[in-house]
């Protein structure tokens, strides 16, 4: 009865019982649990102690991380205690903390998968393939060109265009994210880019300046969206192109607090009239990302400036 009892109380906290439930969907480790559940990782080892300690979870080694898992035995497998567990967890689908939880595990699981990880499935290793090496070949096609990176936040994509690029212009509203794309740059010995304090909606580059804009995951940070659009246009040379890439409308209120997002993504066709009003033609606009369960779809939508007409010349 004491260690019922005890058991009990361990399973009163919500923070472990969000653990068991992320836990009974995969394996994750430590950094991925902080992220699914928001909880400073200091709280997560020591939950994760506790319910190891209680025979709930197991742990594994393997590749420099130790992975979390539910444990198969007495205490949570095909007892009643799982059955119970599983019951709870169903029931509790339409919670919005579990909501939130279960949209972080679905980008978790993205991550995972669009990084090419192994995670102990053997069959899935291929000495040398990533997204990474794959994004830098097709960089090899494109000529050299002027780029604008709107949004760059941190600067990976900033310095991973910098690899084809002629020159490339980061520009974020934060002196402490550039700082650290400044150091990210550095670091790469990337000497291509330079570095720009600047709001969507006021971008510090001239007219005409660039041949591509680069928006990725930032026009839901805009107010006003059109405005930021607008923007774009002014410092596209004609015949330049924008590439927008951004979420789907979702219903994850919660972003808003945690990251600041203006908008809940925007529809494909709300996407393309965004396009097509701030004067750009040759509009695309397409699935980048889906996954089942995962409540985020990337869009990817593209446009091109159109040329200025050449004057007709007149004959006497």
């Amino acid at each position: 009865m004491q260690r019922v009892s005890a058991l009990f109380r361990l399973l009163a906290d919500p923070t472990r019982l969000r653990l068991l439930r992320v836990l009974s969907h995969d394996r994750f480790n430590v950094s991925e649990l902080t992220g699914i559940l928001g909880v400073a990782q200091s709280g997560v080892s020591r939950h994760l102690g506790l319910l190891k300690e209680a025979g709930l979870v197991t742990e594994a080694r393997e590749g420099g991380y130790v992975y979390y898992q539910l444990a198969d035995g007495p205490s949570t497998g095909s007892g009643s205690l799982r059955t119970l567990l599983d019951e709870q967890f169903a029931e509790s689908e339409a919670d919005p903390a579990v909501r939130q939880d279960e949209s972080r595990l679905q980008e978790v699981l993205r991550h995972r998968k669009e990084n090419f990880e192994t995670h102990g499935d053997i069959r899935q290793l291929v000495p040398g393939r990533s997204w990474a090496a794959w994004a830098r070949a097709l960089g090899h096609l494109l000529p050299a060109l002027d780029v604008a990176d709107i949004g760059c936040g941190e600067g990976y994509l900033t310095v991973e265009t910098a690899r084809w690029a002629r020159s490339v212009v980061g520009i974020d509203r934060s002196d402490e994210v550039l700082e650290r794309a400044k150091a990210l740059a550095a670091r790469r010995r990337v000497s291509n880019v330079q570095w720009k304090k600047g709001d969507l909606a006021h971008l510090p580059l001239h007219d005409a300046s660039v041949d591509i804009a680069l928006l990725s995951q930032a026009l839901h940070h805009a107010v006003e969206p059109e405005d930021a659009l607008a923007e774009v246009v002014r410092v596209l040379r004609p015949g330049g192109r924008v590439l927008v890439l951004d979420l789907r409308r979702h219903d994850q209120k919660w972003v808003s607090s945690r990251f600041g997002d203006k908008w809940l993504g925007f529809t494909d066709a709300e996407l393309e009239k965004l396009l097509r009003e701030a004067g750009l033609r040759e509009l695309r606009v397409q699935v980048g990302a889906r996954q089942a369960r995962d409540p985020f779809v990337v869009l990817i939508a593209s446009g091109t400036k159109p040329q200025i007409p050449k004057a007709k010349s007149q004959h006497r």
